[in-house]
Formats: structure tokens, sequence, C-alpha cells
């Protein structure tokens, strides 16, 4: 192969085989055509999404399940923008994709040509890196350097554009053997003596607290996580991004800090001496009013990312390089260090565990308790499957019911909050994890953004399960409305009980489908689900519709604002 002269369209697919490619998500069109002939030859697995956004997500969710590279082909113009969205999701949660998309030949950029955008302009600010390739013989090198700077560092997507022209021109194809790219040297090794002083730290503390964030999932750094703690005693906090990282159940997990999290975890963090914030970034939606939060608390910052060590919050001991390195070295330092065992501590937040545990009220109107479902899922499915959310009610309170014991598991859109991620990541996920279950959780607002990859899976024998917690209103939106104001419900009302009938919609596209609507009827259609492995399954869960997602800090408020139910906050009394 080395020094074949190959059209660049082949050189692009050689060059895909060559980074270990497995699977393409999707769409061809005009500028990118050349590129989808030499496909046809190829054994990487291509999959035919219905929709760009789809093919975005659906690599996302194989990057998350897998931990390599996802990938998602489109051409240029809307096909290019319809991906922008996944682009930005996956730069905001650290997630390494490739975007490979088509341009119009060189002398036509900038001519308004038909289907031309400026996608490389579109997407710098959502990208680590994107490239604009003109030359033939460019190509090999823009995807070594694209795969390179998506999986290291701090992961994300990369964009390489290519336009019509280098895809069809012709030139010796050369596999570079080395990356040099003297401007990109991220660093990955933590500093020894920083390290040491943030052992020092550590043990000099008295309520110290692990805020643990996205950064250790990518990192794949849940095993050091587990251990430092359990060497230590000292509880931690999983952020939403963080859920899969350590144990729900173990004794020293406080669960998800911030807007909805428990009384717990957002009162460790407003209690704490010392936050160890390891792979997170004090987002807004953890922080609450970001003047109030923790302000007791001296912090050590350890991030991959150099430019979110103080960003939000300022770090007394900020320590650059990867989450799975400096707990390795967290965990040396301590196998040989006095400590207390910080046990009054403990003990105080194991009584805010105890007094304030998640709950619901149960529904007056007859229908099921969104909460009980996906609390139901989780207990017959089980911890050992992959979950995967869309965006809004239904997602926190997955995030607060599901079970969350392994790496891999849990598939979320964090940073852009990107309504209709849950079905074509469930998908990616799938085809990157065959032999685990993979089970959605999505809201009937979400389904009907992507609904059609359905589809997509019915076609390629990719069997997701995704339960809908249908409502017939945009759940979070309609809550902020109900507390904040004044039940003026504008624009959140979706659908009635029949339009759309999500049963024979799911149908049509080739799934199962089932519709539960009294709470006899949840483990039935849970397990019908999990014996069919053939094609998608859809549940569609008629659920109440003024359910309520709590606890929750108010947007701008103090965490220590954390409300238990509307107008009602905890007792902090230690």
């Amino acid at each position: 192969m080395e020094g074949q002269i190959m059209t660049g369209a082949q050189a692009l697919i050689a060059s895909l085989e060559q980074a270990g490619v497995e699977v393409l998500f999707g769409i061809p069109g005009g500028q990118i055509l050349p590129s989808f002939d030499p496909m046809y030859d190829s054994k990487i697995r291509q999959i035919l999404v219905r929709h760009e956004q789809g093919a975005g997500h659906a690599a996302e969710g194989y990057a998350v399940a897998t931990g390599k590279v996802g990938v998602c082909i489109a051409t240029s113009g809307p096909g290019a923008t319809n991906l922008v969205t996944p682009i930005l999701n996956a730069y905001m949660d650290s997630v390494p994709i490739v975007a490979i998309t088509g341009q119009v030949a060189t002398p036509s950029i900038g001519t308004d040509a038909f289907q031309e955008a400026d996608i490389r302009n579109i997407t710098t600010p959502i990208t680590k890196h994107n490239f604009l390739v003109t030359r033939t013989e460019d190509i090999p090198r823009a995807i070594k350097e694209a795969f390179h700077i998506a999986s290291t560092g701090r992961p994300g997507p990369v964009l390489v554009d290519i336009t019509k022209d280098a895809q069809n021109g012709s030139a010796p194809f050369v596999w570079p053997k080395t990356v040099n790219l003297p401007g990109y040297k991220p660093t990955t090794r933590p500093h020894v003596r920083q390290v040491q002083q943030a052992a020092e730290m550590i043990a000099a503390s008295t309520r110290p607290v692990l805020y643990v964030g996205g950064g250790v999932a990518r990192s794949g750094a849940g095993e050091q996580l587990a251990k430092f703690a359990h060497m230590t005693g000292i509880p931690v906090t999983t952020t939403l991004m963080a859920r899969d990282v350590f144990s729900s159940d173990d004794p020293l997990s406080l669960g998800m800090p911030g807007m909805h999290g428990t009384i717990a975890a957002v009162g460790a963090l407003q209690k704490s001496d010392l936050l160890i914030a390891i792979g997170t970034r004090f987002d807004d939606r953890v922080t609450g009013k970001l003047s109030a939060f923790a302000p007791l608390a001296k912090v050590i910052h350890a991030d991959i990312d150099p430019a979110e060590i103080g960003k939000n919050r300022a770090a007394d001991l900020p320590i650059v390089g990867d989450a799975k390195a400096v707990l390795t070295e967290l965990v040396s330092l301590f196998e040989t260090m006095e400590h207390p065992d910080w046990k009054p501590w403990r003990d105080y937040l194991d009584t805010l565990k105890a007094r304030y545990p998640l709950g619901w009220d149960e529904p007056t109107d007859g229908k099921l308790s969104p909460q009980a479902v996906i609390k139901r899922i989780g207990e017959l499915v089980g911890p050992d499957a992959i979950y995967v959310t869309g965006v809004g009610q239904h997602q926190m309170w997955a995030a607060q019911f599901l079970p969350h014991e392994h790496p891999h598991a849990w598939l979320t859109s964090g940073g852009a909050g990107t309504m209709g991620y849950c079905v074509p990541a469930a998908m990616g996920a799938q085809v990157g994890q065959p032999n685990k279950v993979v089970f959605g959780i999505d809201g009937d607002g979400c389904f009907q953004m992507t609904n059609q990859e359905i589809t997509t899976c019915s076609l390629n024998g990719i069997p997701i399960k995704i339960a809908i917690i249908s409502n017939n209103t945009l759940g979070m939106v309609r809550q902020w409305q109900t507390l904040f104001y004044g039940q003026r419900y504008s624009n959140t009302d979706l659908h009635t009980d029949d339009i759309p009938d999500f049963v024979k919609m799911s149908e049509a596209m080739g799934a199962a489908a089932f519709r539960v609507t009294k709470a006899d009827e949840i483990d039935d259609a849970i397990t019908k689900a999990m014996a069919i492995n053939d094609r998608p399954v859809v549940l569609e869960f008629k659920c109440a519709t003024d359910a309520m997602v709590l606890p929750m800090v108010p947007a701008g408020a103090s965490n220590d604002e954390i409300l238990i139910a509307p107008g009602v906050g905890p007792d902090w009394q230690e």
C-alpha cells in the first residue's frame, strides 16, 4: 500500500483503515461522494444513518462506550452543519470523535457554490482542531493527526474538511510513521512536587471531599479513584458526567452534586474545608452561585486541561495532568502516609444521607411515576447494562435512580444539554458493544427529535432498547414554569395522548413497541424488551405530567438554598 498511487478518496479510506477504524456513521452527498465509492470495498462497517446529527451522536456513543475514537462522515453545506450539534456536544463533554466532511472544489471556495459552507470556521470554537485539506497528498497526514489530537490530552472532536478535487486527485499513498505537531504537547504526567503538596494538604484537612468529574471517566481512572477513596476514607461526589466511575452503592458515595444533586453531596461541598477536584471544571450546574460555592474550602484542582484550572474557581493548588496519573501518584503517597480517619466528617454526611434520601411523591392523576419506572428499569436490567439518556427531567432521574457501577456504562449529554442525544448515542454504543444490553431512557420531547434512527437500528440489526418517559410535556421547562413563572405553561405541552402514537410510529420503523399505562404492567414490559434481541424495542410509559426533579437549586441561587420540596429546604444543623 505504501507508495501506491491512489485517488484522494482511496487514500482517505486507506487512512481510516490504518487508523484502526471499525465503523463509520454517515450519509453520502455530492461533495463527499468520491470517498463513498472506495468505501464500498472497505472492511470498515458503514452505517447509513437517517440524519447527520444522528451520525455525530452515534460516533459519540461509540466513543464513550468503547474508549476509542468515533467517526462520522457527511457531505458539504447542510450535511456538515448538521454535524455541528454533536461536534459541540463532544467538545463540551470531552468525547474523542473525528468528523469528516466533503467540501466544494478548491476553485469554488468562497463563491457561494452549491452546498458550500465554511465548516472550518463554523466549527473553530467547538473543535480541538480542524483541517481544510485541498491537496490529495495531504489526506493521510491530516487523518493521522486528527486521530492523534482527538484521542490524546483532553479528548475532543476534530473535523477534517476535504475538497472534492483533493478527493478526485491522485498521489502516492504515504502513511506518516510519526506525528509532528510542535504546538501540541499535552501534559499528562503531573508534577511530583505538586502531588506531594496535595497529599500534605489532604492529610492536614478535617473535612475533605473528592469532587470528581468527567475527566476521571475519560481517563479510565475509576479503579484508581476507588483505591484512593477506600484507603483514605474520603467521601466521593460524582458529577453528572462521572456517575459511572464510582459505585453508587459504595458507602463513601454521596451521589451527584449540583442543581439536582443529593443533599449529602451538595452539603459535603458546601461544608468542606478541602475540595479535591479531579477532572472537573466547576460547572455552573454544580456550583450554583459561584461566589457562595464551598465558601470554607481550599481547592486542589487537578485537570489535564490547564485552561480549566482557575477558570471559574481559584485553585489553591493547581495540578496539570491526567486524572489516572494524578490518582495513581496519590495512592502511592498515601500507602505510607499517616492521615486522620475523618470519621466525624463521614458521620455527619451519613446523617444527611439517612435524613434526606432520594425519593418522590406518587402521582395523584392515576398515571405512572416516572421515578418509579426508571428505578424499576435499573433493578430489572441491572448494573451491567449501558444506560443512555436524553436531556431533561428523565436525565436527572436516571442519574439519581439507575445503578451506576461500571465505567463506560453511562452516556448522557452534560455540557451542551442536547435533546435528541439518546437514540443515536445508544445506537453507537450498541455498535461498539454488541454483547451488552444498551438501554436508553428518553423523553417524549427528545424522542421526537431523533427517533428516525430507530429505522437505522432496525435495518442494521442494532437491538437498542428505549424507554420513553411520555408525560405529554417538555418536563424540565414545565417544572421551571411551575416554580418560577406562575404556572404559565407557554409552549410546553407537546401532544395529546394519541398524537403522535409512539407505538405505531416505532412499529412503522421496524421496532417492537409496547405501551405501559399501569404500574402492574411495568415489569412485564421490561421483561419483554429484554427478551427481544433481533431488533430495537421502544417502551412508552405514560407518566404523570407534573412530577418534579428534586432536590433542586434554583438557577443563580447558592447551593445552601437547595430545595427538597417547593419552598422547603433541608436542615443543615450539625
